[in-house]
């Protein structure tokens, strides 16, 4: 369960900014949104995202070279899904 002390949608707003920002990797996306919104360990989260540990591991230290198929699985449990963004280039903004 989430802490108290934190709203769940500012902290999915900040997690999709940071990622659109690009200055949160995906498996730190994922990792955030285990610890702050679901606040589950890793054993749970990944039992709830229908994960093996070692892949959810892999995951949150953005190693191995996961799906889109597997990204998007987690993210959806809360409400996002992967896709293609335009990059902004320095001094056309």
């Amino acid at each position: 369960m989430k802490k108290p002390e934190e709203d769940r949608g500012a902290v999915l707003d900040e997690i999709r900014q940071q990622l659109a920002d690009g200055t949160l990797s995906f498996g730190g996306a994922i990792r955030q949104l285990r610890l702050r919104v679901t606040g589950l360990n890793q054993s749970d989260f990944a039992r709830m995202c229908k994960l093996s540990l070692r892949t959810l591991r892999q995951l949150e230290q953005d190693a191995g070279n996961p799906t889109v198929a597997t990204l998007d699985s987690v993210f959806r449990l809360f409400g996002m899904r992967m896709g293609i963004v335009a990059v902004r280039r320095r001094g056309m903004e």
